[in-house]
């Protein structure tokens, strides 16, 4: 299964393992949308959908690190979590990732940010879950539109940089 939408954002589903991968290219080169990745303040100001707020209650992006952060939509607020196991400047993030509603259920993430020359980035993100249940319910939860809406964010902030 793969879609394709906005600036060529590419959501495909792993037919053999329970991943997902994202795909995406960026007018800006890797150290920019490493940092937007990697401060909180960027971070709070880019991810999920246009209709959320972000609090960032915690985080400590180093190996060894970890983070918490909160979506606000319509009074409602929902709690992440997780680890950064391994980050190195410009080139890679692996993390935890996990939604407090269901804390059982944890993904983990590989963040890679490719060089394309003229000051263009890929980024990559491998999310790897337990199941195929698991993963086809990430996809079905809406993540796409909070994938799609935060990049378009993205491509503003690193645009205004």
């Amino acid at each position: 299964m793969t879609s394709t939408t906005h600036r060529e954002t590419q959501i495909v589903a792993d037919p053999d393992v329970p991943l997902v991968r994202i795909i995406r290219e960026f007018d800006a080169p890797p150290e920019k949308v490493y940092r937007a990745h990697v401060d909180p303040e960027l971070v709070a100001r880019w991810m999920g959908p246009k209709d959320l707020q972000v609090r960032i209650e915690s985080w400590d992006c180093r190996t060894g690190g970890s983070w918490r952060f909160v979506n606000i939509a319509g009074g409602e607020e929902y709690a992440f979590r997780g680890c950064f196991h391994e980050v190195r400047p410009n080139e890679l993030i692996v993390q935890t990732f996990t939604w407090e509603g269901m804390p059982d259920g944890v993904a983990l993430e590989k963040l890679s940010f490719e060089v394309l020359g003229n000051g263009r980035t890929r980024l990559t993100t491998t999310s790897l879950v337990d199941s195929f249940e698991g993963r086809d319910g990430f996809l079905a939860s809406g993540m796409e539109v909070g994938v799609n809406e935060g990049y378009e964010k993205l491509d503003d902030l690193l645009a205004r940089s």
